[in-house]
């Protein structure tokens, strides 16, 4: 059986993206690992500070858990069109210690957002990006106006919305 990692690629305490990231984990599987990534904070990296100081031991543990894990979850939180600060720096020092990071692994991209574009900037960036980091995107979903769009107990309220996620959501069950 495959093991399930998901997380929101934000900071944010109320993050709607990890929000969401478990909500689709968990109609994946019945169990999966929520990761938040306020437990991998880290200096910005640079590499004058990779020559002096290594990569970050929160670094070697985020990287230890994206191994242990077959399949992964990931919502992808937009700042400004892009990544946010948190999840790129993340990105980078991880991919520094092992730039294939994803090698092996089975990606659902998400993205959300309070706007009526759901993240997709930043969605669509992280999918062009992660294949070079050996990754295999799945399934990819955005989910515009997250506040019109999400009920925490109910799900997705949009019905067209659902059936496409829900169609996503059993092609990534079969891999």
């Amino acid at each position: 059986m495959s093991k399930l990692l998901a997380f929101g690629a934000s900071s944010s305490k109320k993050s709607i993206n990890k929000k969401f990231a478990a909500f689709v984990a968990g109609k994946i599987a019945t169990e999966f690992e929520l990761l938040d990534l306020n437990d991998y904070e880290v200096p910005i990296f640079s590499s004058d500070r990779e020559s002096a100081t290594g990569i970050p031991e929160a670094i070697k543990n985020f990287n230890s858990k994206i191994i242990a894990f077959d399949k992964l979850v990931i919502s992808i939180a937009e700042h400004n069109g892009s990544y946010t600060a948190v999840f790129k720096n993340i990105f980078d020092w991880s991919s520094r210690e092992n730039s294939e990071i994803f090698k092996n692994k089975k990606l659902f991209l998400l993205s959300t957002s309070p706007g009526g574009r759901g993240g997709s900037s930043a969605l669509e960036a992280a999918s062009k990006r992660f294949p070079f980091h050996g990754a295999t995107i799945v399934e990819t979903f955005s989910l515009p106006s997250f506040y019109e769009n999400f009920d925490e107990s109910l799900g997705i309220k949009n019905i067209e919305l659902k059936k496409v996620l829900d169609q996503k959501i059993d092609n990534f069950k079969k891999v």
